[in-house]
């Protein structure tokens, strides 16, 4: 995609801070785009499986475009989290009003504070990495950093893995077990990594988990103080409902799909069958190309832009978002994903 393409993100912070500000059925006009609009288009809009632009390397202005729009949407996400709260101990917005408040802002959560953090916290400088954890920090969901580079990715697609969807689970039961399994996991990766270093490596001050727990008590803590309980409600609502949303993401990427064991016991190497995958154009550029899932399991370091369509990849059957709207009704979503299954099975088979 040209890097230009990648601005049509910046639509959801406008859209947001205009709702929030103006209230009234402005709040309707974000959940409106993710839900309604980008959806409906992506029954008719497929995409493209050319690899040509992902596979040059980008140039160094290239590169310098694209980190400046990344880059960009930070201070946006934090003033959003902050605004909401604001706008909430005013008094602004009345009965459905609050509800839509608190959808928008929980989109722009999910989308930026933690999409935009999984991004960045695949980079290796410093930079890169401190802005992952500010952005994970504005919807509460710090252990991702931890849980996500360093036990995903290594688990995907086996039963050991909380974010690997099984085969028949209600994305009700798995929210559950996904966000308390990740979290409880990210602690034994951290315990791990200190190892003798520490008499007790959960209470040692070099442990992630421990300050990240305390930053995320801090931010809200902050929030209360600022705005008052009602504001700090809104802020913890807004960025529960991200990471529900993320954790729907994830229900979707890789259901059941499982890695098979080798001779020695072992399971086999991520490949691209692994994870589902989706080139709707939208969905590529709202999520910064995260909708090609195969190739970010099977190259987890490469850069957003050069993420490429594998034939063995299976395909959903439309973009992200609609496939969040089918998740949230089980049965009708099972019946599709079996008989998707059952093709990509018969089509690798081949």
């Amino acid at each position: 995609m040209h890097p230009a393409t990648y601005l049509t993100i910046y639509i959801f912070p406008v859209l947001a801070f205009v709702a929030l500000h103006l209230g009234g059925l402005w709040l309707l006009a974000l959940p409106g785009v993710a839900f309604g609009l980008i959806p409906f288009t992506e029954l008719f809009v497929t995409g493209t499986e050319d690899n040509t632009r992902a596979a040059s390397t980008p140039s160094v202005l290239h590169k310098r475009i694209l980190d400046a729009i990344v880059y960009g949407l930070i201070p946006l996400q934090i003033g959003l989290v902050v605004y909401l709260p604001m706008q909430m101990a005013a008094g602004a917005f009345a009965g459905w009003e609050i509800a839509a408040a608190i959808l928008t802002t929980g989109i722009c959560c999910a989308t930026f504070g933690i999409n935009l953090g999984h991004e960045l916290g695949h980079r290796n400088d410093k930079l890169a990495q401190t802005a992952a954890k500010v952005l994970l920090a504005t919807t509460l969901y710090m252990h991702f950093f931890i849980e996500h580079n360093r036990g995903h990715h290594a688990r995907v697609a086996t039963d050991d893995d909380p974010a690997t969807s099984r085969r028949g689970e209600w994305v009700y039961a798995f929210w559950f077990r996904s966000t308390i399994g990740g979290w409880l996991h990210a602690w034994e990766l951290e315990a791990k990594r200190l190892g003798r270093a520490s008499a007790n490596p959960y209470l040692s001050p070099k442990n992630q988990m421990l300050r990240f727990q305390v930053i995320q008590i801090a931010v809200v803590a902050a929030v209360a103080v600022a705005f008052g309980p009602v504001g700090a409600a809104a802020f913890v609502a807004a960025a529960v409902l991200g990471f529900l949303f993320l954790e729907t993401i994830n229900y979707i990427e890789h259901y059941g799909l499982r890695r098979g064991r080798r001779a020695d016991g072992r399971f086999e190497r991520v490949r691209p069958q692994h994870s589902w995958n989706s080139n709707h154009p939208l969905g590529r550029a709202l999520l910064f190309e995260l909708t090609r899932h195969a190739d970010h399991h099977a190259n987890a370091r490469r850069h957003f832009a050069q993420l490429r369509h594998h034939e063995e990849g299976p395909q959903l059957p439309t973009g992200y978002p609609g496939m969040i709207l089918l998740s949230l009704i089980p049965p009708v979503f099972h019946k599709v994903m079996e008989r998707r299954i059952v093709h990509e099975q018969t089509r690798l088979a081949a």
